[in-house]
């Protein structure tokens, strides 16, 4: 199962650096909880996600590489993720690790979580 989860998130991963949000809705629930990391609080739902992320892109170039996986006990995944954020004109705003920690119902993400 963890392989599984693990291969659902890279896709999530990739999608999102190639900025193909609906491939990435596919693999969360259309319920899904996700943290706001711009501006804080949550959104919900599919189109909360496409929402922000749209904002998102439209403000930072931010990505995304997945540099390790751990299986929590509670059936959570944590991934440490290198993060790189840029200004649209290319200057690096950050560049850093932070960890995302996903939750799945059904075989697809419910909910993430950002730690630093």
């Amino acid at each position: 199962m963890v392989d599984e989860r693990e291969e659902l998130l890279k896709g999530a991963y990739a999608a999102f650096n190639a900025r193909d949000v609906e491939r990435a809705l596919v693999l969360m629930r259309p319920d899904v909880d996700w943290p706001n990391g711009m501006e804080g609080g949550r959104v919900r739902g599919h189109d909360g996600v496409r929402e922000y992320w749209t904002r998102q892109f439209g403000m930072i170039d931010s990505h995304v590489e997945p540099a390790g996986f751990e299986a929590l006990d509670d059936g959570r995944v944590a991934v440490q993720v290198h993060q790189v954020v840029r200004s649209l004109g290319g200057d690096v705003i950050s560049d850093g690790y932070v960890t995302h920690v996903y939750s799945f119902r059904d075989g697809l993400v419910s909910a993430m979580e950002i730690s630093a």
